[in-house]
């Protein structure tokens, strides 16, 4: 076959009217260049990270994605054809290439990652030993310097990441609160994942859940941002510290929302606030891989997927993912998808 389908970024979405701004599209498959590597994707990952880069926001961390190119993202799946010494046909490697059935890139620029074969699920190397589980170890351990015995907020909780430091926490000796948005979310949380207290931001008031807490959060792994924030402000500890995963609840903002209303208690608990990047940290050469392998191979480390398959759903799996849809990871089978 020497067709491939992708998805087009055409407009600048509003909303979550993703179906008005891309197109499924259809093409030759390019030609591998020197130090290039063809790969067909098995499966494509869903990160609302991307929201962003649809935007024409020039103040973000990744300029915005140009209108009429193919939308970028994560893929896994085999090696087809390589011009790269490191890889080779039939291997399984992940990267960031495109919303498509294969991607043409170059190794060092797409993050292009051999895969360990003594994974029990190759899923795994999306959520729980891919850059999810990677953020969230690398955000509550070097960033946030987490400790044993802390309290630990996580918002989005039964989410890719959210959910992969629900259990870190957990597994430093933590006291863990989750922050979800359904009752079966939040009972997943708890009666699986292992967290000591789930709130249903939906049906409860999450200032008033958190003031229960005796002592308040030390450590808050933010990933919503807006009236959740402020619902969380008052309720850290003195000194407490809170990490910017994400703040998903503005990324269809084409210039962020306000600052939180609670911005005071920063000053009023000496508070620090940082943002948690992992590529400052891969810049350097940090490998978060081997203790969440060891927590994985303990079974101490799981991931959950939200699956959709075939090209034809990735709008639909996108949407679920920022719409707060999902448990656990989003992703598409596209294996052997043409459609």
């Amino acid at each position: 076959m020497n067709e491939y389908r992708y998805w087009r970024l055409n407009s600048r979405p509003l909303g979550h009217d993703y179906s008005s701004a891309l197109s499924l599209e259809s093409g030759d498959l390019p030609s591998v260049g020197d130090g290039q590597v063809l790969v067909r994707a098995d499966y494509l990952s869903m990160d609302a990270g991307v929201r962003v880069w649809m935007s024409a926001r020039e103040d973000s961390y990744s300029p915005p994605i140009p209108l009429g190119t193919p939308m970028q993202g994560q893929f896994l799946g085999p090696v087809m054809e390589s011009r790269a010494a490191a890889f080779k046909p039939g291997d399984m490697v992940r990267g960031f290439g495109h919303w498509a059935t294969h991607s043409l890139v170059d190794p060092v620029q797409s993050g292009l990652t051999l895969l360990d074969p003594s994974v029990r699920d190759i899923r795994d190397h999306f959520g729980p030993l891919g850059l999810n589980g990677w953020t969230a170890y690398c955000g509550l351990i070097d960033v946030l310097g987490l400790k044993g015995g802390e309290t630990v907020l996580v918002s989005a909780a039964a989410g890719a990441t959210g959910s992969i430091a629900c259990q870190i926490a957990r597994n430093m000796g933590c006291r863990v609160v989750a922050i979800a948005g359904s009752d079966e979310k939040c009972a997943w949380l708890t009666g699986t994942l292992g967290a000591d207290i789930a709130i249903n931001y939906k049906k409860q008031k999450v200032g008033d859940e958190l003031a229960k807490i005796k002592g308040g959060i030390d450590v808050y792994f933010e990933n919503v941002g807006g009236e959740l924030l402020d619902a969380v402000f008052p309720n850290m500890a003195h000194y407490g510290r809170i990490g910017i995963c994400g703040l998903i609840a503005g990324y269809t903002s084409s210039h962020g929302l306000p600052g939180p209303a609670r911005f005071d208690q920063i000053l009023m608990k000496r508070l620090t606030v940082k943002g948690i990047f992992l590529p400052d940290f891969l810049a350097r050469g940090v490998n978060y891989y081997a203790p969440l392998k060891k927590w994985y191979d303990e079974n101490k480390l799981a991931g959950d997927f939200d699956e959709i398959r075939g090209m034809n759903h990735v709008l639909l799996a996108f949407e679920r993912l920022m719409r707060g849809q999902n448990q656990g990871k989003v992703l598409v089978d596209v294996r052997g998808s043409s459609y």
